[in-house]
């Protein structure tokens, strides 16, 4: 299997020498193309810092970060922004579309950019509106939408380039529990069906519950780690609540 992500040896640390604070603490791990990975932690345990790193947003204090064969750690202008624009998708807890432009132009601006044919953009388009249920929406702009909608606008935007990696920001956050049962789903179908790679970073063990494998990060470095395997989504769902219990944030939500 094709690893996509490794993670080695990274250290993430603030302050000065005489204040330092370790917000990463030799983390280590890898991802295989075609896992729905989890992270999960209680606020200031380094899970945002984490995606951050990965995300090339911020940068590491040492170690290693590689994905898709790059290690991007050495990466730098040009060179990192193209590696951005072409090997990740991000999806934010904050829908982030440009009120200007209607869906369909929103989700077709990444290809734009990438000078794909104006051809190859509409084919693309009406291929992952399809998957995500959102066709009756591609000529509305942002305020004419739901917030699901705009969640599955901006979830299409991230993978219409195909990336190597998607990165989901507590997608569900900003969205009703109907409507972030709906995304859940529908990134557990890209998962299956498109064997698409994501990495969710959340504190809500309901959305977790869908991910296949899922770290638990305390104090800046990896306290558990838990597989679904042949769990039911619910067994799983209990498990991650165990551990969650552990690290001292337990969620009221219902599977």
């Amino acid at each position: 299997m094709n690893t996509i992500l490794t993670v080695e040896h990274v250290k993430k640390i603030y302050g000065s020498k005489e204040n330092q604070t370790k917000a990463l603490d030799d983390i280590s791990f890898d991802v295989e193309e075609g896992e729905f990975i989890g992270i999960m932690g209680v606020s200031g345990s380094g899970k945002t810092t984490l995606l951050n790193c990965i995300s090339t947003i911020d940068t590491v204090t040492s170690g290693l970060i590689e994905i898709d064969g790059s290690d991007i750690t050495k990466l730098k202008g040009n060179k990192l922004s193209d590696f951005r624009r072409e090997k990740l998708g991000f999806i934010f807890q904050q829908f982030n579309l440009l009120d200007t432009l209607t869906a369909y132009d929103n989700i077709a601006l990444a290809l734009s950019i990438l000078k794909v044919s104006v051809k190859e953009i509409d084919a693309r388009i009406r291929q992952v509106a399809e998957l995500l249920n959102i066709k009756e929406v591609l000529e509305k702009y942002p305020y004419e939408m739901s917030g699901g909608q705009q969640q599955r606008v901006a979830a299409a935007r991230a993978i219409i380039t195909n990336p190597a990696l998607i990165l989901a920001d507590e997608p569900t956050g900003a969205l009703d529990s109907k409507s972030a049962k709906m995304l859940l789903n529908q990134l557990t179908e890209l998962n299956d069906n498109q064997n698409a790679t994501i990495m969710m970073v959340t504190h809500d063990s309901f959305s977790a519950s869908y991910c296949k494998r899922i770290l638990f990060i305390k104090d800046g470095r990896i306290f558990h780690e838990l597989r679904k395997e042949t769990n039911t989504r619910n067994e799983f769902y209990q498990k991650i609540l165990s551990v969650v219990a552990k690290l001292g944030g337990e969620d009221d939500n219902e599977a």
